[in-house]
């Protein structure tokens, strides 16, 4: 049995062996996908400062004052 994943774009339901263009459908999900990235409309999240440990955070402030 050959796995299948839904494309992060479309959602379609999709082979994922022997598919070229994994983990999306096709050439045109990807390339949606991509826009994307570049139109920054998708954005990792920084830590916030309850994720930071004290020193990490005196490092940053250190930082920020420097400039």
């Amino acid at each position: 049995m050959k796995s299948q994943i839904k494309c992060p774009q479309c959602r379609k339901v999709v082979i994922w062996q022997d598919n070229p263009h994994r983990p999306f459908c096709s050439e045109r999900c990807k390339l949606i996908d991509l826009g994307q990235w570049a139109d920054e409309s998708y954005r990792i999240q920084e830590a916030s400062q309850e994720q930071l440990s004290e020193e990490d955070v005196m490092l940053i402030n250190n930082e920020k004052t420097r400039h």
